[in-house]
């Protein structure tokens, strides 16, 4: 793994740090406070999920699992 600054992202790769930021706005976390957005890419689209809080713990889900059920 390689740790890269935003500069040196492909236009691509910024694509979807820009877009995980924007979902991350989308996020329900009235327990931990920590807003999480996730996106991946799909063929030629961009998914988006964010983290979503819930009283029942077991309801709760993470945002890159609510990317992939998008």
């Amino acid at each position: 793994m390689q740790k890269l600054h935003y500069s040196e992202l492909t236009a691509s790769d910024r694509r979807l740090v820009d877009a995980a930021q924007r979902a991350r706005e989308r996020a329900h976390a009235k327990h931990s406070h920590f807003q999480v957005g996730a996106a991946a890419r799909y063929g030629s689209k961009i998914v988006l999920g964010c983290n979503v809080e819930s009283d029942v713990y077991g309801l709760t889900n993470c945002a890159e699992r609510t990317a992939v059920f998008a």
